[in-house]
């Protein structure tokens, strides 16, 4: 083995060779795909990260060579010397003829390397399955063996395409004035946002450490250092419960700037995925977005219609809001929305902040579901926490049919719906009513299951529709049933709309913010907020939450003292890298995209973690585990 690679180096990957480099002797090395003889030839499929090249060894040139290439095996690891030819022709049965031998599925299919020298090195025993995108081995298996899975042609091009990425946002930001500053992992605990991950210190008993959940007070300070312009490709940790799109450590593209508005903060955001867009696909977005920007909707907007602050665009079945008309007509004879209707008239629910919403969604007719069909949808709402589902089907009268309202609802009600909804004969109507985020997230559910069962969108991927949206001006607080108190919606420092500042103090409810998230094909893509710089607003703002002076300087206290000491305005965002990794391969799950990925249960298989310690490590840092039942 010390000949090659001492002395004989690689000059080409397997994925590199073509027609043009007939006639030169090239080396290479990778793993063994596939193995075949035919008429005392041996064939071998040879891999690498760029491709496969075949290879062949005929006993008349070197009968060392092929001698060796008679004991290779799937995985082995070997390195060849040869010369590249043309495939040239091969006898078809089907046909009767000679036909050309190019492998027109393979980059490197015009050519095959006629091995002079080989060497073996390194053996694999058999693997647990085959090294393959087609296979079928169950994910839990492949994850045992994550660097076996990792070897597969698709894996391979979704990680070389993540390394593009990174690149590019380290070139595009990097040349718009942005330093790559680096912030800590072990932090403080602090209040609010998603749930820490804690990690006890040795030194000081009794104390904790916080894995980031993200760099957001830090990126703050590099703004009151003077920085001006940061970025960061980092590491984040939540200890979430996890889905198909998140993990427990996630990477994000990490931004802050200062002496910026909402606006340019969008116009950066804008023009770094304009850039990723071109380097990636070679797409240029301006063809769908001549004037460089994508649209914006108001979060109220995005609620109403789609039920959730992330809507998909690539599809219709928009939902339609029947409160008020609900109220209007008094219930329209139906008990349980006259329920809702008295509510509001009686004044137990406020406008403002609506209870109890009445939403509608239609199906067109030409989708054509079946009784049975919608059967399954209203089990599908039952399984999200819903009573049901309520449904009519319009006659060609306008009349209903396959509706529990039927009986009752009065014919002025039941036509004002019709027109509000526009619905035509033979349309399905499906009814959602109750508590407000319950009917939100029922209804956005149901829209995205019926979008995917009728084929409006794939069940997963994107089939080249991107489409993109910034919603706006939520909320900045929203109300804890639980607490009966007001939260953050977002974080503590966020700065309320100017014109929001006086309802602080009065109805927190009111009070709308300059956060904003980036949207792409219904999965948040990004999200951030420009900053409260003004200490004085921030402890109005900490005061709507019931956060004393005292508790506000425990938790929040050297942030507080830099707004104090010359901070200037700032703002930033932070965009999902997983997640647009996993868009732009298509994939159906972020598992896909990340290196070594945790399961939906937390856990690894390869490594086994979490794992047990002993109890002399528990000692060391005097930490006691509860045992429970």
């Amino acid at each position: 083995m010390a000949r090659f690679i001492d002395e004989v180096k690689r000059t080409h990957s397997c994925g590199q060779l073509r027609a043009a480099d007939i006639g030169k002797e090239v080396v290479l090395f990778g793993w063994v795909q596939y193995y075949r003889d035919f008429g005392g030839l041996r064939f071998i499929d040879l891999r690498d990260r760029d491709g496969i090249t075949q290879v062949v060894f005929d006993p008349d040139l070197s009968q060392e060579a092929h001698d060796l290439a008679n004991t290779f095996r799937h995985e082995w690891v070997v390195g060849i010397r040869g010369v590249v030819r043309d495939r040239g022709m091969q006898f078809s049965k089907k046909k009767g003829e000679m036909v050309s031998a190019h492998n027109t599925a393979l980059a490197t299919g015009e050519v095959e390397v006629l091995v002079r020298e080989a060497v073996v090195f390194n053996k694999s025993e058999t693997p647990p399955f085959e090294i393959e995108d087609s296979v079928d081995t169950n994910e839990e298996k492949r994850l045992k063996y994550r660097y076996l899975d990792l070897r597969r042609p698709k894996l391979q091009k979704i990680f070389r395409t993540r390394s593009l990425m990174n690149q590019t946002v380290r070139q595009h930001l990097s040349g718009q004035g942005f330093l790559e500053l680096e912030t800590p992992v072990l932090v403080k605990y602090t209040p609010g946002g998603a749930r820490n991950f804690l990690v006890p210190s040795r030194l000081h008993h009794k104390k904790f450490y916080a894995l980031a959940e993200s760099p957001q007070l830090f990126k703050q300070l590099y703004m009151v250092a003077g920085f001006d312009k940061y970025f960061q490709i980092v590491k984040c940790f939540r200890d979430e419960d996890l889905r198909l799109d998140r993990q427990p450590e996630f990477t994000q593209i990490d931004m802050e700037m200062s002496f910026v508005n909402q606006d340019d903060v969008f116009n950066t955001v804008e023009q770094l995925i304009f850039a990723l867009w071109q380097a990636v696909f070679g797409v240029d977005l301006k063809e769908r977005y001549p004037t460089g920007h994508f649209p914006r909707m108001k979060f109220d907007e995005s609620m109403r219609r789609f039920g959730n602050d992330k809507p998909d665009l690539r599809f219709d079945l928009e939902h339609v809001e029947l409160t008020e008309l609900t109220i209007a007509h008094k219930g329209g004879g139906v008990p349980l929305l006259a329920e809702i209707a008295e509510g509001y008239l009686n004044g137990t629910d406020r406008r403002e902040v609506p209870q109890r919403i009445v939403k509608a969604l239609v199906v067109p007719a030409q989708s054509t579901l079946s009784r049975a069909d919608t059967d399954k949808l209203e089990d599908f709402c039952r399984s999200m926490g819903a009573k049901g589902l309520a449904r009519a089907r319009v006659g060609e009268d306008g009349g209903w049919t396959q509706s529990p309202f039927a009986k009752n609802i009065t014919a002025e009600f039941r036509t004002a719906i019709n027109e509000a909804v526009g619905a035509r004969p033979g349309d399905l109507l499906l009814f959602q009513f109750g508590p407000t985020a319950m009917v939100h997230t029922v209804m956005a559910n149901l829209r995205l299951h019926l979008g995917k069962k009728l084929g409006l969108i794939p069940e997963y991927g994107t089939r080249d529709a991107w489409k993109f949206l910034w919603v706006i001006d939520p909320p900045l607080f929203e109300f804890d049933e639980k607490t009966n108190s007001w939260a953050p919606a977002h974080h503590a420092f966020t700065r309320p709309h100017d014109d929001c500042v006086q309802y602080l103090g009065t109805d927190p409810g009111r009070v709308l913010c300059h956060r904003y998230d980036i949207v792409l094909n219904g999965f948040e893509i990004g999200g951030g907020s420009i900053r409260l710089h003004d200490p004085d607003v921030q402890a109005r703002v900490f005061a709507a939450l019931g956060i004393s002076e005292d508790e506000a300087k425990q938790k929040f206290g050297f942030l507080l003292e830099a707004l104090r000491l010359g901070a200037p305005p700032h703002g930033g965002i932070a965009l999902g890298m997983d997640r647009l990794a996993m868009l732009f391969a298509g994939s159906e799950s972020i598992r896909d995209v990340v290196g070594f990925p945790k399961t939906q249960k937390g856990t690894d298989q390869m490594t086994e973690a979490p794992g047990p310690v002993t109890a002399e490590q528990l000692a060391e840092l005097r930490v006691g585990v509860i045992e429970t039942t």
